[in-house]
């Protein structure tokens, strides 16, 4: 009867293990691989790929004149020849003239003063007026904030930023005058 016991007990143990080991898995369902068209996720930018300088036309100037690109810059800038900050019916203007340093041709702006800027230098900050200036940029004609500086020592008269640029072009610095 021992035996019988021991029988019984090992083939019960066998079926048990037996049966953990043969457990089935759910099989996952298959999804059929659907060949719909993928939406294409491209942004417009009217401009296309630009350059690291490209041509800028400040208007009524009749001459346009190479700008620098920077997209490190927040706003654009423009060299000037001097301004003076003055008041007219109770509001901040300024004037000031720019000058196309490759034709020569000089032009006398009067601005309503927008904003004035601090610009961070190593050696002191440079407070510099902001005025809104009407540019023809790629063949789009554009209103955007200038700041007014002492461009002299610099290669390029005008540094185009971020404020013209975004959503406008996209830039590739190996390439320039792309918009000529």
């Amino acid at each position: 009867m021992m035996n019988l016991k021991k029988i019984i007990f090992s083939a019960l143990l066998v079926s048990l293990c037996n049966a953990c080991q043969t457990k089935v898995e759910p099989q996952p369902t298959l999804v059929p691989v659907m060949n719909a068209p993928q939406p294409k996720l491209t942004v417009k930018h009217p401009l296309g790929i630009i350059g690291a300088v490209e041509p800028v036309h400040i208007l009524p100037m009749k001459s346009s004149f190479p700008a620098r690109i920077d997209t490190g810059a927040k706003v654009s800038s423009i060299d000037v020849e001097d301004y003076h900050l003055f008041e007219r019916d109770g509001s901040k203007w300024v004037s000031f003239s720019v000058k196309n340093s490759q034709s020569g041709e000089l032009y006398r702006f009067e601005k309503p003063l927008k904003d004035i800027m601090v610009v961070r230098r190593i050696k002191e900050n440079e407070r510099r007026p902001i005025v809104v200036l009407t540019v023809k940029f790629g063949g789009k004609t554009i209103k955007a904030d200038f700041t007014l500086a002492k461009r002299e020592k610099f290669e390029y008269q005008a540094l185009i930023g971020r404020n013209i640029l975004t959503g406008r072009a996209v830039v590739d610095t190996a390439l320039s005058n792309t918009l000529r």
